[in-house]
């Protein structure tokens, strides 16, 4: 009997099976964007899609590059720290990380006619390409509570769902019988309320290489468009262990003292995706903006591997004869391959420049979340997953369109700068209930303007609330729901030189 509930575990963990570890979370991840490019675009809160004469207007707006009078080099480092408050079965925990990270660094060649040369309507065309960070993963998450009974990690081992859990908690012995026909740990009842804690270390971004072309029709139409590749790296650590409080001398009817399951994920991808755009400017007050672009294609590569060890507070005896004091179950490093295509996405600006004193803008960003997709990488070796149909009927029925709201402003005070902006990134999910998983960001900056040099800095304030499972259970209104609210500061230094 042993043997055969392990060959049928076994069999669960083809790739039909391994399939499950593709969710509608890894979709929305890998959708979603967080504001980015230079310090001047972050200080105004991302509002370029109408201003222009920003390497940042290429992630937006490509048609911002046909405002460029002059060429340029742009260098954008950047340092963000993430703290977390979880609240998990009643109880409150916090953490933070820190990372650097390069924020933009981008190459602009304007080739603009001389205004005495008026040989073409068109005014000269302006290329560029560069790369901006456009989401960042580093995260730090924790937690030590008491779940309830019907809500904790034995109550989800018990059920025997998911090929890999079971086995793991297979050859930890967690689900085996001993000599005695007594199930380990000893009916889940017997072995009282656990210490449940967990700790979730999240690393990785995504960075956009870009390249694009605008050009200028009478300096009053700019048309231009990108070509965007994108790499995706998310590594997540996750370490969770229950423990039975109960002295074994006062708790004798149970066998249970604890376990440790150890999750590591580790992701990268390559995508492509184009962006058109163009720019109005009826008069020199006004800039009206508009782009859209296309879904977002990625192969991406999935590494996982867990390790599950127990303890016991007395000897286990098996049907073999064997006797246990600890068990441990490995699920060994393997590779799966799959897709993702993110939504469109839409936007629409308006900018009025305030002649020499600055000026105002504002973007409405549109995107359907709903319509993120995750498929099947023909052009690999790895595993690849099965049955993609549930989770991308759970994308549909989970996921909703959004706007994502961006305005700003920059003061000119002589060669100096002063900029402050706000995001709101509406909420992904249908269902609010739960946390309200909108973004807000608030953004501020300074600037330095000379001849053949300039130099900006910007601060991003963001915060928003995630929802984490820890595990599923059999009745979906028992699963525990980790509640994170996030909160993230960010500052970035770009340096350029006009040349």
């Amino acid at each position: 009997m042993k043997n055969l509930k392990y060959y049928l575990a076994a069999a669960l963990l083809s790739p039909a099976g391994y399939a499950f570890a593709q969710s509608s979370a890894d979709a929305l991840r890998f959708s979603q964007n967080q504001p980015g490019g230079t310090a001047r675009t972050l200080g105004i809160g991302g509002a370029s899609s109408a201003v222009g004469a920003d390497f940042g207007s290429i992630l937006t707006n490509p048609a911002g590059l046909g405002l460029f009078q002059r060429s340029e080099i742009s260098f954008s480092p950047g340092f963000g720290s993430s703290n977390t408050t979880t609240q998990a079965f009643g109880a409150r925990g916090t953490d933070s990380r820190s990372n650097l990270q390069i924020g933009s660094l981008g190459i602009v060649f304007s080739g603009r006619r001389p205004d005495s040369d008026n040989t073409s309507p068109w005014r000269g065309g302006t290329f560029a390409f560069g790369l901006n960070r456009t989401n960042n993963f580093n995260q730090n998450l924790r937690y030590s509570a008491t779940p309830p009974l019907e809500q904790d990690i034995l109550q989800r081992l018990s059920e025997d769902q998911g090929a890999i859990l079971d086995k793991l908690a297979y050859e930890a012995l967690l689900t085996e019988r001993d000599a005695d026909g007594t199930y380990i740990p000893a009916d889940y009842d017997n072995t009282g309320t656990l210490t449940q804690r967990e700790t979730i270390e999240r690393s990785g971004g995504q960075t956009q290489f870009d390249f694009g072309y605008a050009n200028s029709y009478r300096d009053k139409l700019y048309i231009g468009g990108a070509i965007g590749i994108v790499h995706t790296r998310y590594n997540t650590v996750s370490s969770l262990t229950a423990t039975d409080p109960t002295p074994p001398s006062n708790d004798p009817g149970g066998k249970f003292g604890s376990l440790s399951l150890r999750e590591n994920i580790e992701t990268s991808g390559t995508g492509v995706n184009a962006r058109l755009g163009v720019i109005y400017r009826p008069n020199d007050i006004v800039r009206v903006g508009a782009s859209v672009q296309t879904p977002t294609y990625s192969e991406v590569v999935e590494t996982y591997s867990a390790t599950l060890d127990a303890t016991f507070d007395s000897p286990i005896t098996l049907d073999d004869g064997t006797r246990h004091t600890t068990g441990d179950g490995n699920f060994p490093a393997e590779d799966l391959a799959y897709t993702v295509t993110s939504p469109f996405r839409a936007t629409g600006g308006v900018a009025v420049v305030l002649g020499k004193n600055g000026f105002l803008s504002a973007d409405a960003e549109y995107v359907n979340y709903g319509q993120a997709r995750l498929g099947y990488d023909r052009n690999t070796t790895a595993v690849t997953p099965g049955d993609l149909g549930p989770a991308n009927d759970a994308i549909r029925g989970q996921y909703q369109s959004a706007v994502n709201l961006r305005v700003g402003g920059e003061l000119r005070l002589d060669v100096f700068r002063l900029r402050a902006g706000f995001a709101h990134y509406g909420d992904p999910y249908k269902n609010t209930s739960t946390a309200n998983r909108a973004q807000t960001f608030y953004t501020g900056g300074v600037g330095l303007r000379q001849k053949n040099f300039f130099l900006d800095v910007a601060g991003v304030y963001g915060s928003g609330k995630q929802v984490y499972t820890p595990y599923e259970l059999a009745n979906p209104a028992r699963t525990p729901r980790i509640v994170v609210d996030d909160n993230r500061f960010t500052t970035t230094l770009t340096a350029g030189f006009n040349f």
